[in-house]
């Protein structure tokens, strides 16, 4: 389990801050990584549905390198050779959080003669959930997910220097472009003073549609150009109140279009997309208009 200080925001796509005493990769080990062999380490839960998500999506996206499916029995024991990389979901628990909520991230790892699961290198981390969120809410991206980390892990070998650069900022930039897009919204995702067609039209004057999880999860498989989707990790109903991150991402092309999060907070700052979001896209939709 990860327990990484308050927050880094992408090192290269790490959604969490490294202690001093924690690695942050470098050129060296971006090469490298391109050299091994990934092992796709599976829930122990051999019922999950997360494992039988992650195999479909894995087959269908992952050509990065060569893989093969393991336990995390197996993982334990070959986690120290540098040959290797391994894609697994991470828990991650953020130090000095003093809700001490669990998020579930799908992160890939460079192999590392090191003594501590914490010290392993990794290259991109993306957020899936929190611990307790079912799986109904998140499994189904998981295609879409790991088509976004292999063009990412592409896109840092092409241009390496991204490796000590605010990937944010880089990927901020696609938010223009949203007007060109159907965005995919389901109710249940979206603040209360921003949940219905009127409210919405009210600050995003671009098209979008308000629709379940079902859509959103054909979209994906059908791999479709026009449409743009949110994906929202948030507590959903459970115990915890602490980070909401929010993520635009396109159905096809698995780019970001939007990042950012926002702590929630009880009458202030609800679990879900907010008015402020909107406007941001609003803004950088439309240049010059304010």
């Amino acid at each position: 389990m990860k327990k990484p200080p308050l927050l880094l925001f992408l090192v290269c796509l790490s959604f969490s801050v490294f202690s001093q005493d924690e690695h942050v990769p470098n050129k060296k080990e971006l090469k490298r990584f391109f050299d091994t062999k990934t092992y796709v380490v599976l829930d122990p839960n051999p019922i999950s549905a997360y494992n039988f998500q992650i195999k479909d999506a894995v087959k269908n996206n992952w050509t990065v390198t060569d893989y093969e499916f393991i336990d995390y029995d197996k993982f334990k024991g070959m986690r120290k050779n540098p040959d290797y990389s391994f894609l697994m979901e991470d828990i991650v628990v953020f130090e000095k959080d003093k809700t001490k909520a669990r998020y579930r991230f799908l992160s890939l790892m460079l192999g590392e003669k090191r003594s501590r699961l914490e010290e392993m290198p990794t290259l991109v981390s993306v957020p899936l959930s929190y611990r307790e969120v079912d799986q109904e809410y998140w499994a189904y991206k998981l295609g879409v997910i790991l088509r976004f980390i292999r063009k990412h892990l592409r896109k840092l070998k092409q241009n390496p220097d991204l490796l000590g650069e605010n990937i944010l900022e880089h990927y901020n930039k696609n938010m223009a472009d949203i007007k060109d897009k159907t965005l995919y919204l389901v109710k249940d995702e979206l603040a209360e003073e921003v949940n219905t067609r009127e409210e919405i039209r009210e600050y995003y004057p671009y098209d979008f549609k308000l629709v379940d999880r079902s859509k959103v999860e054909k979209a994906i498989e059908q791999a479709r150009e026009d449409v743009v989707f949110l994906h929202k990790v948030g507590p959903q109903g459970s115990r915890h109140r602490a980070r909401c991150y929010k993520i635009l991402m396109g159905a096809k092309n698995a780019k970001f279009y939007y990042f950012d999060y926002h702590f929630v907070e009880k009458n202030r700052r609800p679990d879900g997309f907010l008015k402020r979001d909107f406007r941001k896209l609003k803004r950088k939709a439309s240049p010059g208009i304010f």
